[in-house]
Order: C-alpha cells, then sequence, then structure tokens
C-alpha cells in the first residue's frame, strides 16, 4: 500500500447537521483539511431520511456531527433522530451543543452581503456547529 492510499484510508467524511422542524441544514469537512463548508439544505419531511442516507452514500460520510440544544424538549426530538440516524444507516453520530447558531449564521450571511438570508442559514448554521465540533476536536 502506498503513502498516499494509506492517507486517503485516514480521511473521515463528516457531515454537520442543524436540524430544525421545517429545515435541516447540512455542512461538510474532512479531518485533513478540518474546515466545514456549508452543504444544503433539506425540506423536514417524510422523505428527510432517504435524501440523508443518498447524501452519506454519494459523498462517503463515514460520521455524523449533530447540532443540539438544552430548551424546550427539542434535544430530545434531536437525539431520537440521531439515534435513528445511526441505527438505520449505520453511521456515527456524534453531538455538538449548539446555542444561537441560527442567529450567528444570520450575522455571517448578512456580512457577506448576501441576499435571502433566510434561504441559507440552516446550512450555514450547519457549517458553524461542525466547524466548532472540528475546533474542539483538532484543535483551533
Amino acid at each position: 500500500m502506498s503513502i498516499q492510499s494509506q492517507n486517503e484510508a485516514e480521511i473521515r467524511h463528516i457531515l454537520g447537521i442543524d436540524f430544525g422542524t421545517a429545515k435541516v441544514g447540512l455542512a461538510m469537512a474532512d479531518s485533513e483539511l478540518k474546515i466545514a463548508s456549508a452543504y444544503k439544505t433539506l425540506e423536514n419531511n417524510k422523505d428527510l431520511l432517504d435524501n440523508l442516507a443518498e447524501i452519506i452514500r454519494a459523498n462517503e460520510i463515514d460520521m455524523i456531527i449533530f447540532g443540539t440544544t438544552e430548551y424546550n424538549g427539542q434535544a430530545d426530538d434531536k437525539m431520537k433522530f440521531g439515534k435513528q440516524i445511526e441505527q438505520k444507516l449505520g453511521i456515527k453520530v456524534e453531538y455538538q451543543s449548539e446555542m444561537f447558531t441560527t442567529k450567528m449564521a444570520e450575522n455571517n450571511l448578512i456580512e457577506r452581503g448576501l441576499k435571502n438570508v433566510k434561504r441559507f442559514d440552516d446550512q450555514e448554521a450547519a457549517r458553524i456547529i461542525l466547524q466548532e465540533w472540528l475546533d474542539k476536536k483538532f484543535g483551533a
């Protein structure tokens, strides 16, 4: 096995999720670059798990970072969905505490001069969640 193929085998493709009742923001990173990028926003509907499964397969995701909060019982719903992903898709799920990520996401998008901020704020929030996890895991 060459050095390059050994290194490629070690790269972990990571999906960040900002789970909301209407929309689910997604971000991606790999453990080599350690930089999260906003990916897309999905509708939170009956096809969500199937849509996630397709994205996970297509992007060779082997770990998910799920943003969680501690208020209004939402953490329970998020943990339940995270466990469902683990069981049905066989993907390791870790949780990253998120506070005010949607507000931070909106501010970031406004600072960049982006129009229609609400269209992109979920995926930007997922990017923030994933980047915070990467910084904590691998050092900022």
